[in-house]
């Protein structure tokens, strides 16, 4: 991926067990946090950020999203640094 592009999310039902697809995100049943995974694989803890549900389930996350490493498929730049950055709104992501 590159800025700019989009990917349409989809909101899943995760139990914790293997890993999302990538685009995906979550509510935790047990504790209550919004978690996503990017894009480009990684896992994205949302309890920093406000979480807006929207009536199509489809949420928005502010403010823009950063990844450093984390879990899920990791992907690297030429460099070796692994970073996903931009916004999750109304279920699309969006790189910058």
């Amino acid at each position: 991926m590159s800025a700019g592009d989009r990917t349409t999310g989809r909101r899943i039902d995760h139990s914790g067990d293997g890993i999302p697809e990538p685009g995906s995100y979550w509510k935790d049943g047990r504790d209550g946090r919004w978690y996503g995974m990017t894009p480009s694989g990684q896992l994205a803890a949302l309890a920093r950020h406000v979480v807006v549900e929207h009536d199509d389930g489809s949420i928005t996350a502010e403010p823009s999203v950063l990844v450093n490493g984390g879990g899920g498929i990791l992907v690297t730049d030429g460099d070796g640094a692994v970073q996903w950055h931009g916004y999750l709104e109304r279920g699309v992501w969006r790189e910058v």
